[in-house]
């Protein structure tokens, strides 16, 4: 979205301070991830779309944690603690505190709710600056309404209150409007409020929708907009509601980038995180996790069966049942099936890393290729390289890590092992099964020549009463036959 003037007369306020029992973990709720990111972000990103002039997050459980997470996404946010007294008014009351001067309006979100976008709050906020309501709140209708707080209107359509629903009559209970959590306030009647609201319910909280009644009460507007898609407002409690929010980002984020130009094959499959960017004609195919900061250039093709993380991608790459992270992965460059990138890999333009082949802290030069069944590690290679079958960088000697420099248009043969620290000059080569200990000079063919062996019968004599040795002694057998026929004959 498009960055929006700075509004001085908003503020947001974001309630991060609950336990979330239900999540049943060690981690706090509002930092559990969908999309790439922890709740909390996908609405700390939402308001930054608003351009508030003012953003308090509000935190209480595992308060280091979050107020780490929060100010790591963004550090112009102010971050306050709620203390003892426990409920969501009284979070709201103590992040006024930390703007004692501000005067305007002020938007209440929670951290639990990470789908709600920023044309829905643009749009509550202009309604209710146009009514001139002291409160306009978000709600919605749901089939089912348990667990959330009612909206409760006068005969003629107006709010009256919010009642939870642990203190709700069994007619208040049937009720399909709920309170969506989600909150403008004129910033001076909410101040005053506040101070009134008591702890006399079942959960013995500060209940910010109390003030609902109290404004209400005192003569003043109170108004809700009831949005049309129920999804923005779905608040995560335990870990069932975590994944259909994350399957409902993931939707929203796939046909994003289908409408940008992307062909996605299969969505349901597919999952794509809200940090990751597909340029247009990019092809994902089923079964592929493009995830955290990862951006795939046009016309590369991703997939099947491929997960990468926070890499880059080029233009026309082709990337096939692959898993990678943090590698660069070159224009035209082509990876898979069956590879694994790890981080410092650089592949670069028209290059090859093929079927099972590991690569880690390494750069392979514009149009080389590692095609099979090789490992390599802490290697930088030159342009027009080709490693045979089973070529392996041994860049560990049991104390540190060495590197291995290979030049440019380096031929090696089938089954290499280069043992690092090791330099293999431009145009060098290798002869099949070599174990390169010392640096080969441009040029040059390196080879490791033993005379081959055989040890006639060694079979039969060490490993008598096997398959093995009955199957040599039959074609020995067979052979002598031959041999004396033919002498026979001749």
């Amino acid at each position: 979205m498009t960055q929006n003037p700075l509004d001085s007369s908003l503020a947001v306020v974001i309630l991060a301070a609950g336990q979330g029992t239900r999540m049943r973990s060690t981690l706090p709720k509002v930092l559990h991830r969908i999309g790439g990111r922890p709740l909390v972000g996908h609405v700390l990103d939402t308001a930054r779309d608003l351009a508030p002039g003012h953003v308090v997050v509000v935190v209480r459980h595992e308060r280091d944690q979050v107020a780490e997470a929060v100010q790591g996404i963004s550090d112009e946010v102010v971050v306050v603690d709620q203390d003892e007294i426990p409920g969501t008014g009284r979070a709201v009351e103590v992040a006024l505190a930390a703007l004692p001067e501000f005067t305007g309006d002020v938007l209440v979100l929670s951290g639990d709710v990470p789908l709600l976008d920023a044309d829905t709050l643009t749009g509550l906020i202009r309604d209710h600056r146009s009514s001139g309501a002291a409160v306009t709140l978000l709600s919605a209708v749901l089939p089912d309404a348990t667990g959330y707080g009612r909206v409760i209107r006068t005969t003629d359509g107006a709010v009256e209150r919010i009642v939870e629903q642990k203190d709700a009559s069994a007619a208040e209970i049937a009720v399909t409007e709920i309170n969506a959590g989600v909150y403008v306030f004129q910033g001076p009647t909410l101040r005053a409020e506040l101070a009134r609201v008591g702890v006399e319910n079942a959960q013995g909280e500060k209940y910010l929708t109390d003030v609902i009644g109290l404004v209400r009460g005192a003569g003043l507007a109170v108004t809700a907009s009831v949005t049309t898609d129920v999804s923005l407002t779905l608040g995560v409690n335990d870990r069932a509601q975590l994944a259909e929010a994350g399957r409902l980002l993931n939707a929203r984020t796939v046909r994003r980038w289908q409408l940008a130009g992307a062909s996605i094959q299969d969505p349901a499959t597919t999952w794509i995180d809200v940090t990751a960017t597909l340029a247009p004609d990019v092809t994902v195919l089923p079964n592929t996790h493009i995830l955290r900061s990862t951006a795939v250039a046009a016309g590369a093709v991703i997939g099947p069966d491929t997960t990468l993380e926070d890499c880059e991608v080029g233009e026309n790459a082709t990337v096939r049942r692959t898993d990678a992270t943090l590698a660069v992965i070159g224009a035209g460059a082509t990876v898979g099936p069956f590879a694994y990138l790890r981080p410092g890999t650089v592949l670069s333009a028209n290059g090859k890393i093929g079927t099972f082949v590991e690569t880690k802290n390494s750069t392979i030069g514009e149009g080389s290729k590692v095609p099979h069944l090789s490992y390599i590690g802490d290697t930088t290679i030159g342009r027009g390289v080709n490693l045979g079958a089973g070529a392996i960088t041994a860049n560990y000697d049991d104390i540190a890590k060495h590197r291995t420099e290979i030049g440019d248009e380096v031929h090696s043969g089938s089954h290499n092992v280069f043992v690092a620290p090791v330099r293999i000059g431009d145009g060098a080569k290798t002869g099949a099964g070599a174990v390169i200990r010392k640096d080969v000079p441009p040029g040059a063919l390196a080879l490791t020549v033993a005379p081959q062996r055989n040890i006639e019968g060694w079979v039969e004599n060490h490993r008598s009463g096997t398959a093995a040795a009955d199957a040599a002694a039959r074609t020995r057998s067979a052979q002598g036959a031959d041999d004396g026929a033919q002498e026979a004959n001749g």
